[in-house]
């Protein structure tokens, strides 16, 4: 019996202890909004972080429009370490930077190990762009992805029937060949794309659109290249491009960094990430159902 009691006793006190480290909790996001911040006496510089393939604008958006309406944030730095992905992800962040740096305040793009494709488009519309001279950079362009399973079910003589409501509804079918039509209609929307893109980098690099095409032939660029190229400002390092952004809002002293805290893994991440994350790359190539990848 006084067994029962003590474990009993003990239940409840790990409840208890349990409940109150969960309101600590609470009541510290409600306090920060979610935020860390990194103290000291000079400006305050809002970090927005953009890692990895660009599949969905909403987080980072979100994070521009808070710290974009923020009087207390001094200035933006836009780290981007990333290889590019959606074409329309890609555009509404680029017209965000955009909107932010128009409004005066500043927003300073600092390339990370790489920036390229739609990793470099995001970053042309920022106050300016710093980068390491190693960044690999650029890769201005367009790609259409289509799989294509013909080959295959012809020899495993299967086959698949598509009844459309007009020619072209099934082009990019991976279950048959591209026809002359289907690969004229394909590259007119890659064409399009690529000089939306050529424009924009001529426009918020002061460069002339010939001149740009002649660069943006979908090829990588290191940061000293790019530099050369007029496709970025400076060069330096992370740490430089603290001290840059303090500059560019006219202020100095060490900054305070407001950065967004990542929240710690659910047990649903913890088990179940890595086949989310395998699942996310494979749904641009088209599997089960075929789908049209579009990317810078």
């Amino acid at each position: 019996m006084a067994k029962r009691s003590n474990i009993l006793t003990a239940s409840i006190i790990a409840s208890v202890f349990f409940l109150f480290v969960l309101l600590l909790v609470i009541s510290y996001n409600l306090m920060t909004n979610g935020r860390l911040s990194i103290s000291a006496d000079g400006p305050r510089i809002a970090v927005v972080e953009l890692i990895g393939p660009i599949y969905d604008s909403k987080p980072i958006i979100r994070q521009f429009k808070k710290y974009a309406d923020d009087d207390d944030i001094d200035a933006i730095l836009f780290r981007i370490s990333s290889p590019g992905g959606g074409v329309s992800a890609s555009q509404e962040i680029y017209e965000e930077v955009r909107k932010i740096r128009n409004s005066g305040k500043p927003i300073l793009a600092s390339l990370g190990s790489v920036a390229a494709s739609g990793g470099y488009y995001v970053a042309i519309a920022a106050t300016k762009i710093m980068s390491n001279p190693a960044t690999v950079t650029g890769s201005i362009g367009v790609i259409v992805g289509l799989p294509n399973y013909s080959g295959l079910m012809n020899k495993l003589g299967l086959s698949y029937v598509n009844i459309t409501s007009g020619p072209h509804k099934d082009s990019g079918s991976p279950y048959r060949e591209l026809t002359p039509d289907d690969r004229a209609i394909f590259q007119n929307v890659v064409d399009d794309l690529y000089d939306q893109f050529v424009e924009a980098v001529s426009i918020e690099r002061n460069i002339p659109e010939e001149r740009v095409r002649e660069v943006a032939d979908g090829r990588l660029y290191t940061g000293s290249q790019a530099k050369e190229l007029g496709l970025i400002d400076t060069l330096g390092t992370y740490e430089d491009a603290l001290k840059y952004v303090v500059e560019l809002a006219g202020m100095s002293g060490k900054p305070t960094l407001i950065k967004e805290r990542r929240n710690p893994p659910s047990i649903f991440d913890l088990l179940f990430g890595d086949i989310q994350n395998v699942l996310r790359y494979l749904e641009p190539i088209g599997l089960p159902e075929y789908k049209l990848s579009v990317k810078f």
